[in-house]
């Protein structure tokens, strides 16, 4: 049976100390501007992916890959050591699409954004298409109506 929690402490280690490490001990030129956005372990703990972000283009995207790909040993060593853990998970790095997947939503909330002007600026000279009152009353209840407001 997997206990989640657990899983999901080691998870947080796991990424406090892939970013510190990165930070502090790998001093590889190709290794940009990395954030570490998030990291998931298995239940059996002995797989963890490590998801982050780099600041750049595609060829510092692709040169951190390799760098992280290269330091992968010794981040799984420090993992061992500062976890304490029996087995130490495996480590496999994956780009976060995070960065990318907001840039499409803050695309398409300015396409709405500017939609919604235009239907304003459309709208604000417009008159109803029928009469004012759209509601029909039949001439006999309206007879009546006024015969009543008279009355009062």
């Amino acid at each position: 049976m997997t206990d989640t929690a657990r899983a999901r402490k080691l998870a947080d280690r796991i990424q406090v100390v892939v970013a510190e490490t990165l930070e502090r001990r790998i001093k590889d030129p190709r290794l940009g501007f990395v954030t570490i956005t998030d990291t998931r372990v298995t239940g059996d703990l002995r797989e963890a992916t490590v998801f982050y972000t780099v600041f750049g283009d595609e060829t510092e995207r692709e040169a951190t890959a390799a760098a992280l790909e290269s330091a992968k040993g010794v981040l799984r060593s420090e993992v061992g050591k500062q976890t304490g853990v029996r087995f130490t998970p495996s480590l496999t790095f994956i780009a976060d699409a995070l960065p990318d997947n907001a840039k499409n939503i803050d695309d398409l909330l300015e396409r709405v954004r500017l939609s919604d002007a235009a239907v304003r600026t459309a709208a604000s000279g417009a008159q109803y298409a029928g009469d004012a009152d759209p509601y029909k009353v039949p001439a006999a209840d309206r007879d009546a109506d006024d015969d009543a407001d008279e009355d009062e």
